[in-house]
């Protein structure tokens, strides 16, 4: 269901009356006649408020409408169109006393009653609404128009069936009226039925190619249906007819980022939030997002704000922990989890990542304080028990790391990490057969775990397994190339084979990619120092710092991407395209940031 469909009564399609100025122009002739050769002046003065009215000129139609009231105060249709654009500038309480003045004049008068119950409806007064909407049934019940509005009020009263049914007889009165379909489709998806909902946008786009909104629903059905190639052609479109619709480019970055295609939906996230800054749920996604692409600072800012905006909110205070423990901002983080956690006593999950921000920050007893209280009150969460042995086992309390270890793995015999961190301990205590077969179970969970295979291989050669040792480095080779220990440990165990120009070939792979590896800490380093100095502003410094890591390690895309943004803010247009260019080609997942506007 989209954000639309949960909203309150008077936000319907964006909080806007919609109403077409025809229909006041039908109510109108019959109280003043247009062109008379001999207008009054209050007539005079009405048809120049039209006029502005359908310029869209709404304050100076109030103005011409306000002067002819007062120069015709017992006309019913002035009243009613005073009212009208009353309600249009959000004078909700003006625009009642005006409509109610109008039916005291000339209570058949069917626009003014559908205009009061939108009033009503707008004003949270759905009972009264509700009178007004089916005094207009009553009055006129070959008109779509009072079906559509009834429909709109008893849906506002979670009224589903009503509401349908109200929506099917507008339809069955106007079937050429492409809004009429998606306000069916609206109800049908409160009433949990997608399918025919669906079909209502469809016929809602087929009869109106370029009506948004019905793109919008029928993009957002599509996306829940996973039909991510129509959502995204939907969502694409709508975006494109209407903008400035931040529903639009959230929903299509939802789609986007289900798709794969995660550059794509990053833009969308951010067009939205561009858009309505205060949009939380576009603000999380682009977090998680970020996050996900190991953007943590980003991601870090993206929750902030939304902590900002919903700082009562558990899991965004959890989001933004986990965002600055990745960061390796643990400090920070702690209380963040200890916020979520007031809002939410003895959550295991956030009381496992307080844990965890308590392990970053090497306190170990606080961690084990954490996760014990985790453990009361999910004892069958092995995560929570493969943390508290991780604990216990950095303040060396082994056997009681060994029987937390084991507890997870008897709870989660599928998860590859615990059978890797028992065999590693297990090792570590000499214990070598058992070592071996926790690590071939880490494999067996999850075949391309390229340290399990290392391990398992240095094992295997501390039991003078040469052979198998061999075996098992040359797999954690094929899944990791520059794994140099794998390289230098399986060029120890070939010369003990006997194999001296295989183990020497390998030494050299291994050395080679040990000085690669420290070219690239090296250049991780003074980007690092040059974002530093680009966020204090020191602009040439940080340029210094970019093109120190760029001779380190030249294809290092992120220092790339840094010089880019550094020679941009220095007007140094030309150079800094063609560094957002070569960090796009060395890391795609990267974008300009024109790309991203």
């Amino acid at each position: 269901m989209t954000a639309e469909s949960k909203r309150r009564p008077g936000a319907w399609s964006g909080a806007r009356i919609r109403f077409t100025v025809c229909l006041l122009f039908l109510c109108f002739s019959s109280g003043f006649a247009q062109n008379k050769p001999h207008a009054t002046p209050a007539e005079k003065v009405y048809t120049q408020a039209l006029e502005a009215l359908q310029n869209g000129d709404l304050a100076t139609a109030r103005t011409g409408l306000e002067r002819a009231a007062k120069l015709a105060p017992d006309s019913a249709e002035v009243h009613n169109s005073l009212g009208w654009v009353l309600l249009a500038q959000g004078q909700v309480v003006e625009a009642i006393e005006q409509l109610k003045t109008a039916l005291r004049l000339k209570p058949g008068l069917v626009v003014a009653r559908i205009n009061l119950a939108t009033a009503y409806s707008q004003n949270h007064d759905l009972s009264r609404a509700l009178f007004e909407a089916q005094e207009s049934v009553r009055l006129a019940p070959k008109d779509a128009e009072t079906h559509r509005v009834l429909g709109r009020v008893l849906s506002f009263r979670e009224d589903g069936q009503g509401a349908v049914a109200e929506f099917q007889k507008a339809i069955e009165l106007a079937p050429q009226r492409a809004e009429l379909h998606d306000e069916l489709g609206m109800a049908l998806l409160r009433s949990e039925k997608p399918d025919e909902a669906a079909t209502q946008f469809a016929e809602a786009v087929r009869l109106q190619p370029n009506l948004a909104r019905a793109r919008l629903h029928l993009g957002v059905v599509r996306w829940q249906e996973k039909q991510l190639d129509e959502a995204v052609q939907q969502l694409h479109a709508a975006a494109q007819l209407e903008p400035e619709s931040a529903p639009a480019h959230y929903y299509l970055g939802r789609a986007f980022e289900d798709e794969g295609s995660r550059a794509e939906a990053v833009r969308e996230y951010r067009a939205a939030i561009k858009l309505q800054q205060n949009y939380p749920d576009a603000q999380t996604r682009l977090g998680l997002l970020l996050q996900r692409q190991g953007e943590a600072e980003d991601a870090v800012a993206a929750f902030r704000q939304v902590v900002e905006a919903q700082p009562d909110n558990p899991d965004a205070r959890n989001n933004l922990g986990l965002a600055l423990l990745q960061s390796g901002h643990a400090t920070a983080a702690v209380p963040e989890f200890q916020a979520a956690l007031k809002l939410h006593p003895n959550d295991p999950g956030y009381l496992a990542n307080l844990g965890s921000a308590y392990l970053q920050k090497t306190d170990f007893d606080a961690a084990i304080t954490q996760f014990r209280a985790g453990i009361q009150v999910a004892p069958q969460d092995s995560t929570l028990h493969y943390d508290l042995g991780l604990a216990l086992k950095m303040k060396d309390q082994l056997p009681d790391a060994l029987a937390e270890f084991r507890k997870a793995e008897q709870l989660d015999p599928s998860q590859a990490d615990i059978h890797y961190t028992l065999g590693v301990t297990l090792w570590q205590q000499g214990e070598f057969e058992n070592a071996a077969a926790e690590l071939q179970l880490a494999i067996k969970a999850r075949p391309d775990y390229a340290e399990a295979y290392y391990t398992l291989g240095t094992v295997l050669k501390q039991q003078g397994k040469l052979p198998e040792a061999a075996e098992a480095l040359r797999q954690a080779i094929r899944l990791q190339p520059d794994f140099a220990g794998a390289h230098t440990t399986l060029a120890s165990v070939l010369r003990g084979l006997g194999e001296e120009e295989a183990a020497a070939a390998e030494a050299r792979a291994g050395q080679q990619i040990g000085q690669e590896k420290t070219a690239l800490q090296a250049a991780a380093l003074a980007t690092s120092s040059g974002e530093r100095l680009l966020n204090a502003g020191d602009v040439d410094g940080a340029i210094v710092q970019f093109r120190s890591a760029l001779r380190s390690s030249p294809n290092y895309a992120q220092a790339h991407y840094q010089l880019g943004i550094a020679l941009e803010r220095k007007g140094e247009k030309q150079e800094s395209s063609e560094e957002f260019k070569k960090a796009v080609e060395l890391d795609p997942r990267l974008s300009s940031p024109a790309q991203q506007k």
